[in-house]
């Protein structure tokens, strides 16, 4: 599958670094397009292997034209190639995975909720790992080590992002989890960390953050889940970041503001 060039941002025409292949086919969930960025210097040293970092809704990280909110995004090129570029950021390959329309709740969430549905993050992480994973690493120069690997993404992205990280913590060494829809459930993903933390001893590094502006219970649900995890073993800025974020809301915006320090506490230079 030969990959075609991405808009660049509105108005600028293309970008050789960001590459989108469409209508990527999986056996177990429907065909979607997948956006991959390079890092600066990656056509220049033809050798040389880089982390991958895996982010759930692809549609709102590069375009503004698909973005969920129209001309808002994450602004991941910008964003990465000037931590990238001033030495801060070590430079990485990120994938981003378009979500599936209509059966994004599904896919994202692990466990059905009565009154909501869903319950497909298994699935969508066979996906994952038996399928794109595989398709990256030859495709494009990867390094291959749980170390190497992270995976992120906000609201059931986060969700599905700490569901399926510890999971699969063999592969995935680093997580972004932001403003999670930790309510999915009556929240299960809490009990779901407890249980997995008891009987696996790999620790994924986190990184977990939440908007002052995003409601008090989405505030009082990510302070309950920081705890469950400091409780079972992550450690305060060694493995474990938690960032509150003043005046932070739940949207592209908000979370294009953390893409720098979500990048330099998992993928320090």
């Amino acid at each position: 599958m030969h990959p075609g060039l991405y808009p660049s941002s509105a108005g600028e025409g293309r970008n050789s670094r960001l590459q989108i292949h469409r209508r990527w086919h999986s056996h177990f969930l429907p065909e979607r397009d997948i956006v991959v960025y390079l890092p600066p210097g990656y056509e220049e040293d033809a050798e040389r292997r880089y982390p991958v970092l895996y982010l759930h809704d692809g549609q709102n990280l590069f375009d503004p034209e698909t973005s969920f909110i129209p001309g808002k995004t994450w602004q991941v090129r910008e964003r990465a190639d000037a931590e990238i570029v001033a030495g801060r950021v070590a430079p990485l390959i990120i994938v981003g995975i378009y979500h599936a329309g209509a059966q994004r709740l599904s896919e994202y969430t692990h466990i059905p909720d009565a009154k909501m549905g869903g319950g497909n993050a298994d699935l969508y992480g066979n996906l994952i790992m038996r399928e794109l994973i595989p398709f990256i690493d030859r495709t494009y120069r990867t390094r291959t080590n749980r170390d190497s690997t992270g995976m992120g993404g906000s609201s059931l992205g986060g969700l599905v992002t700490l569901y399926l990280g510890l999971k699969y913590p063999e592969k995935f060494g680093n997580l972004a989890v932001l403003s999670p829809a930790i309510w999915w459930s009556h929240q299960n993903i809490v009990e779901y960390v407890q249980k997995v933390a008891q009987r696996h001893p790999l620790r994924p590094r986190i990184w977990l953050d939440i908007g002052d502006a995003e409601g008090r219970r989405a505030f009082e649900e990510a302070e309950l889940l920081h705890r469950k995890l400091a409780a079972n073993g992550w450690r305060g800025d060694h493995d474990l970041h938690f960032e509150l974020v003043r005046g932070g809301t739940h949207d592209e915006t908000a979370w294009a503001g953390r893409v720098a320090p979500m990048l330099r506490f998992l993928f320090p230079a």
